[in-house]
């Protein structure tokens, strides 16, 4: 690789530093990060399968007396990674306009993951809260539960007899988890960048020098 020509090392530099910046980007150090109150990005959190979309949020409600408990934690707003249990409030509007004519259940789940692939990816332990069908003709699907415990769950959105399993619209929640953590594989990919380009780098410092010598 030190008897490529110099063109060919720099557009390989810019290729790498470009694949840098976007791992970096991804990590959080530019600008654009997600919402200071919560895990929620500039854009909205959207949730879709090949049929349904919704935009979602849930609110966990502060522990009365807690230390330190600050009344405007009940309005941040989370995706599908929450901090803590305790009693959440979750809503999804419908993008759909079509199934706002469409009855729709609720059900959260305590669930663990199997490492299969969907949709036995999941294997149900309990049912924590369910809500009989009925019509959100305005779009907006309110629902809560009481969660206890830190781990996995599935909030369902059971559309009509959901009896295809495309109907049966589920949101993954990872409870007891820090919202804004970095994914382990964008840390890895990031690193990967950065070292490609300190050994370009250090190659082309190699192929300069030499240029010079002769």
């Amino acid at each position: 690789m030190n008897n490529l020509p110099f063109p060919v090392l720099r557009i390989c530099l810019l290729i790498l530093s470009l694949l840098a910046l976007s791992a970096c980007e991804k990590l959080g150090f530019s600008s654009k990060q997600s919402n200071a109150l919560g895990n929620r990005p500039d854009l909205d959190c959207i949730i879709a399968n090949d049929f349904y979309a919704v935009h979602f949020s849930a609110y966990v409600q502060p522990v009365p007396g807690e230390h330190n408990a600050d009344p405007k934690a009940a309005f941040v707003p989370y995706c599908q990674k929450i901090p803590r249990p305790g009693k959440m409030f979750f809503t999804a509007d419908l993008i759909d306009r079509d199934i706002r004519a469409t009855p729709i259940g609720i059900k959260v789940i305590e669930v663990e993951k199997t490492g299969l692939k969907a949709p036995d990816d999941y294997k149900e332990i309990r049912t924590v809260s369910e809500i009989p069908a009925k019509l959100y003709p305005r779009g907006a699907v309110e629902a809560q539960a009481e969660i206890d415990k830190k781990g996995d769950y599935l909030l369902y959105l059971l559309i009509g007899d959901a009896i295809e399993e495309d109907d049966k619209f589920r949101i993954p929640l990872e409870v007891g988890v820090d919202p804004n953590a970095i994914p382990v594989h964008i840390i890895a990919l990031a690193a990967v960048g950065i070292l490609l380009v300190v050994v370009l780098v250090f190659l082309l410092y190699l192929y300069k020098f030499k240029a010079k010598k002769s």
